[in-house]
């Protein structure tokens, strides 16, 4: 099998030495060409190589989910084909890498690099849907290329949260789930439409959900985790399905204080809920207007102020080893 191996060579829980090792480990088994991203895109332009090429026949991103989202954006970018595309696997070397830990891989890389190298022995793959994002038509944000997500997306709270992060960051602070919690409590202060929200969601043969503050988009469950514990927004969602939303339209004191604490006790049997919260399952498509502009962000990667997205779930999008 020849394979393209896609590293993040800033993935904050591998040190190169793991790296190197894991490296030799892969390409014991295959013929492998290492190529090491060196701007950001450049994983979504080794995965658009990859789909292009007749030869590669699977793609191994190692790194957070970033890389993970860049790789199959590269790999889609003419669209879904299960059976034409390079397979995907997934070795973790992020802060959380939820994509690969809702796959069912263990989080640490070595361990990981292992079960993948027994499931390629073993044949052992399967398709999973995605979700793609896309400018709405008819609106300002219109022109705005489709883009796909792994495991969520979200649009308003959720979204300024990932962006002051991502501002820390730049400013030299680790990624770590305190920083996260901080940043939370930051966006919540700051929120100025906490209590009267700006989003409507509007789906094909359904009323309009109006005065949204929060909008997290699902393709999998766990929506992400805070340590080793997972956190449900959306416990229904899977690969197997097409898109879950939670939405809420409050966020009082009283209402983060309720709904943080169901997230924190969340489980696959029960999410966040109460009259403040909306939960929809299986949306194939469906979109988020906003009165002003408002944050989007995608498998954690902020992505700038949009007033509208429109929302589609793909099933069968992709293939990948576990």
């Amino acid at each position: 099998m020849r394979a393209l191996l896609v590293v993040n060579p800033a993935a904050t829980t591998t040190s190169a030495r793991t790296r190197d090792v894991l490296m030799h480990a892969l390409a014991s088994e295959m013929k492998l060409e290492v190529v090491t991203t060196e701007y950001r895109g450049h994983a979504r332009d080794l995965g658009r190589r990859a789909a292009d090429s007749d030869d590669v026949e699977l793609v191994v991103a190692l790194g957070g989910d970033g890389t993970v989202n860049e790789v199959v954006n590269g790999l889609l970018h003419n669209g879904p084909d299960p059976d034409r595309l390079p397979r995907l696997a997934v070795v973790p070397g992020g802060s959380t890498n939820v994509f690969a830990r809702a796959l069912g891989l263990p989080n640490d890389a070595v361990e990981a690099t292992g079960a993948i190298l027994d499931a390629l022995a073993l044949r052992s793959e399967r398709t999973v849907g995605l979700g793609l994002a896309a400018g709405t038509p008819g609106t300002e944000d219109e022109a705005v290329p489709a883009r796909w997500f792994t495991f969520c997306a979200g649009f308003g709270f959720d979204a300024g949260v990932i962006g002051r992060v991502e501002q820390q960051r730049e400013r030299g602070k680790r990624s770590t789930h305190a920083l996260y919690v901080r940043q939370v409590v930051r966006q919540f202060l700051e929120e100025p439409h906490r209590r009267q929200g700006l989003i409507t969601l509007e789906r094909p043969g359904a009323d309009p959900v109006e005065d949204l503050v929060l909008s997290i988009v699902c393709n999998t469950a766990p929506w992400t985790y805070l340590g080793n514990r997972p956190l449900y927004a959306s416990p229904e969602a899977s690969f197997d399905a097409a898109l879950d939303i939670l939405g809420l339209t409050r966020l009082s004191t009283t209402a983060v204080a309720r709904y943080a604490t169901q997230l924190l006790t969340s489980s696959p049997d029960r999410g966040p809920h109460g009259r403040h919260a909306v939960t929809l399952h299986d949306l194939t498509d469906f979109t988020l207007h906003s009165k002003a502009p408002l944050p989007l962000q995608m498998d954690g990667d902020h992505l700038g102020l949009r007033t509208s997205v429109t929302f589609t779930g793909v099933r069968r999008a992709l293939r990948v080893i576990v």
